[in-house]
This record gives structure tokens, C-alpha cells and sequence, in this order.
């Protein structure tokens, strides 16, 4: 009984809470289906074939899952998957060198400098994706790839596998970015003095023909330095070396900041943005990530080993600089812990995936203290570098390349393999060196030749910001006015 009392006063209950909301609600419930079915009763209608499309296709995918995939699919999926997160971290990085570059210069410089760093990448892919992809990875001939042109080839093409292994959109992707990035090397060495057509043309040069022929020898599996076995693992030459040999003869071309030398001393200008630069460097090194184990083009267990190196060389490489520029100059410099981190970065990224960790950090300690004294150098020579791009990538790639011949455990002269590899990576420093050194200064002098490739004193005194883009990236802040005097 006291079960049926319980139903009988539920259900009572429920009967006189209707009631109240019938009494004191208006029927709302039947006003929207009246203004539905009056105003939109489309709605309704096209909502049906939508329907049936998604039974349709929830079938379909049940039946496709009838089929259980396989290792290698599984695989297949994970490495695109995975470069494709790489290849962001590294078109990323221009951010990190966007906010180095211009924490390193000067204020009335700062909107030039973002604007070159983002438009290169922009330049990369399209010059990149016309013929540039196509002369690295394309059909080689020991020399260049050809073939596949506006990636209109098969896999095969560009030495891809159908079905298994990197997709063509991940690959070509990928490989854009790193192309962009040769080409930022240089925005940084060329900084506060080029005109930004110049520096336009000259990037779709180096990212379309020179960068991707030379990267073909090395990369391409049918490059001659391939094939004579030179190893650079993710691009200490074929990369950043090559970036710096291109702002060197860009540094050279155009001559030193007004200022940067009087009476046979080197006048330091100063960055008007340490925070920002900063913060850069940390960009690159997280951005290093995806640059050195994403180029095992693969999701594999050697990636974290890569990982681990490259950290410990970016570590040991800040450390060195710090201590060696202390020792030097009396004070811890900021500007070189941030660039002895990137010359230990630049370094390890040869051999990264076949050095130990202690060689890692070897390799990084020693591209520290040669940051520090190779920035002094090239202001012995008056190479005019704002940034020191050149001593981080020029010299700690040549660096980095040779390392592998010293520090490989597989074929390094210090593991008792002889002077095999040592030799073949000095050939290949010495051609990328040759081959870049010609093509860009080829480019450079047509360019100063024709268009000239250096603002006018007046307004590289007043700055590119204004004179080149007609806006300033402080807008309204007090400006620095130390370096506007009159041109001599």
C-alpha cells in the first residue's frame, strides 16, 4: 500500500505543478512552433537531406571502420601529425627573430624590421612553392632537383613514398619554412640601412633559385655532396650557414651604419629594446624544437634524443658566452648569453641526432666563445652586423658542420673513424661557402647597380620607419633624438 500511496501523491504532485505553470505561463512551447512554422518553415525542410547525408555518412564511416588499420597506416598518420606541428614551430621562430632583430636596433627602426620579418615568409612560400621546392627536392641531377613545379608533381617526384611516410603538402611545407628562415638570417645583418625593395627582391632570389640549389646537393638523395656522404642533419650549413655568407656579402655591399666607426674605434649603438630581444631568443629556442627533431621527417624515439641534445648545446652555449664576454668586458652582457644561446643552438643542429650528449654540450660550449670573439672580428674589418647574425650563423654553422666530423659516434675522428667524414663536411663548408658568396654577391651587385640598395644619409638619420613606411612603432612615446644630428 505505502507503494501506491507514494505513485499516487508523485504523481499528484506533478499533475498540480503543471497546472500552476499552465495557469500563470503563457504557452510558449506553441508560440515558437506557430513562429517557426508561419516565418521558417525552410528551415525544417533543408534540415532533411542534411540528415540524410549524415546517416549516410555515419555509415559510411562505420563501414570504413570494418577495415582496422594497420601499423604502418597508424605510423603514416603520427609522422604527419608530427612535422606538421614541427614545421609551425619553426615558421614561429620568425616571430622569435622579428623581436630579436628589433630589440637589438633602434626605435625608429623597429616597424621596418617587423615588416621585413613578416613579409619574408610570406615571399619564401610562394617563391618556394613556384620552383624553389622543386630545385631541393625535385628529380636531381647531382646538381638540382627539377620537376613538380608549383607542387604539381607525384610523391615520387620529390623523393616521397605514395601512400606511406610524409604526405607532399607536409614536406613541401616543412621545407618552406626552413627556406624562409635563411632568408631572415639575413634581414638582421642588413638592418637599419637597406631599402625594403631591395631587401624584397634579394629574399625571393635567395629563397626561389640559390637556397634551394645548394640545399639539393646535401638533402636531395641524388645531390652529389649526398652522395659523397656529407652529413647535416637539420641545416648548420645548409641553413645557417648559407643565411650567413648571404649577410655577409649583404653586410659588405652596403657598408657600415652612419656612426658604427669614427676615428678607427667602434662606436657602439646600442638595441632600445633588451626585453623584446629577450624574449625572441626564448621564441628561437623553444622554435629550435621543431627545427632539429622535426627533421627526422618522422615520429620516431630518436626525437626526443634530438631534443635533449639540442638543449644541452643551447645551454652550454649561453653559459660560455656569458662567461667569456665577463671576462672580457669586466660585465655579464645581455646581448651575448642571448646570442651564445643561439650560436649553441646553430652549432649542435649538424649533429644533433648523432653526437652524445656530452658532445652536445662540447659543441656548444665552444660556439659560445666563439660568438663573443667573432662579433669583435668582423668590427675589426668594419663589417657592420647590428645584430650579430653572422657570427651566430656563419660562423657557428661552419663550426657546427665540422663538429660532426669530430663528434659523430658513428664516424667521427674522436670515436676512431679517421678523417673520412671530417674531410667530406670541409668540402661541403667550402662549397656552400663558394656557391653562396658568388650567387649572392651576383644578386647584391645587380641590385646596387640598378635599383641601389642603401637609403639616403637623410634618411637613414631620420629612420626607416618614417621613411620607408610613413609610421613609427612607438606612436607617441618620447623619441630618442642621441643619433639624429647631422650627416658629415
Amino acid at each position: 500500500m505505502s507503494r501506491l500511496v507514494l505513485r499516487k501523491r508523485t504523481k499528484g504532485r506533478r499533475r498540480q505543478s503543471s497546472s500552476f505553470w499552465n495557469a500563470n505561463v503563457p504557452d510558449f512551447a506553441g508560440a515558437i512552433q506557430g513562429f517557426f512554422g508561419k516565418r521558417f518553415s525552410w528551415i525544417w525542410a533543408a534540415c532533411v537531406p542534411l540528415a540524410i547525408a549524415l546517416v549516410m555518412g555515419w555509415g559510411l564511416a562505420a563501414h570504413a571502420q570494418d577495415e582496422p588499420l594497420t601499423a604502418e597506416d597508424v605510423q603514416t598518420v603520427l609522422d604527419n601529425i608530427w612535422i606538421t606541428v614541427a614545421a609551425v614551430l619553426v615558421i614561429f621562430m620568425n616571430a622569435g627573430f622579428g623581436m630579436l632583430e628589433t630589440g637589438f636596433c633602434r626605435q625608429k627602426n623597429a616597424v621596418n624590421i617587423l615588416a621585413k620579418n613578416l613579409i619574408v615568409f610570406a615571399l619564401a612560400t610562394i617563391a618556394f612553392w613556384a620552383i624553389g621546392f622543386s630545385f631541393l627536392a625535385g628529380t636531381s641531377s647531382g646538381f638540382i632537383g627539377l620537376g613538380g613545379y608549383f607542387l604539381s608533381g607525384s610523391p615520387e617526384v620529390y623523393g616521397l613514398e605514395e601512400g606511406t611516410g610524409l604526405t607532399v603538402p607536409v614536406f613541401f611545407l616543412f621545407q618552406a619554412a626552413f627556406a624562409a628562415t635563411a632568408a631572415t638570417i639575413v634581414s638582421g645583418a642588413v638592418a637599419e640601412r637597406i631599402k625594403f625593395v631591395d631587401f624584397l627582391i634579394f629574399s625571393l632570389l635567395l629563397t626561389g633559385i640559390s637556397y634551394p640549389i645548394s640545399a639539393s646537393w646535401g638533402w636531395n638523395g641524388g645531390g652529389w655532396l649526398y652522395a659523397m656522404g656529407f652529413s647535416d642533419f637539420a641545416g648548420s650549413t645548409i641553413v645557417h650557414s648559407v643565411g650567413g655568407w648571404a649577410a655577409l656579402m649583404g653586410a659588405a655591399f652596403l657598408g657600415p651604419r652612419i656612426g658604427k666607426y669614427q676615428d678607427g674605434q667602434v662606436n657602439a649603438i646600442p638595441g632600445h629594446n633588451m626585453s623584446i630581444a629577450m624574449l625572441g631568443c626564448l621564441i628561437l629556442w623553444i622554435g629550435w624544437f621543431g627545427f632539429n627533431p622535426g627533421s627526422e621527417l618522422a615520429a620516431s624515439t630518436a626525437v626526443p634524443y634530438i631534443a635533449v641534445t639540442t638543449n644541452l648545446a643551447a645551454a652550454a652555449g649561453g653559459i660560455s658566452a656569458t662567461l667569456t664576454a665577463w671576462v672580457l668586458s669586466g660585465k655579464p652582457d645581455l646581448s651575448m648569453i642571448i646570442n651564445g644561446i643561439l650560436a649553441g643552438l646553430v652549432a649542435i643542429t649538424a649533429g644533433c641526432a648523432g653526437v652524445s650528449y656530452l658532445g652536445a654540450v662540447v659543441i656548444g660550449l665552444i660556439g659560445g666563445v666563439l660568438v663573443v670573439f667573432s662579433v669583435g672580428f668582423f668590427d675589426s674589418i668594419k663589417i657592420d652586423d647590428p645584430v650579430g647574425a653572422i657570427s651566430v650563423h656563419l660562423v657557428n654553422g661552419v663550426w657546427g658542420t665540422l663538429a660532426v666530423g669530430l663528434f659523430s659516434m658513428e664516424s667521427g675522428l674522436f670515436y676512431g673513424a679517421g678523417f673520412g667524414q671530417l674531410g667530406v663536411q670541409i668540402l661541403g663548408v667550402l662549397a656552400y661557402g663558394i656557391f653562396t658568396v658568388v650567387m649572392s654577391g651576383i644578386f647584391w651587385m645587380v641590385l646596387k647597380a640598378t635599383l641601389g640598395i642603401r637609403v639616403e644619409p637623410e634618411e637613414e638619420m631620420k629612420g626607416l620607419d618614417i621613411s620607408e613606411h610613413g609610421m613609427e612603432a612607438y606612436s607617441g612615446f618620447l623619441k630618442d633624438t642621441s643619433d639624429m644630428g647631422s650627416v658629415s
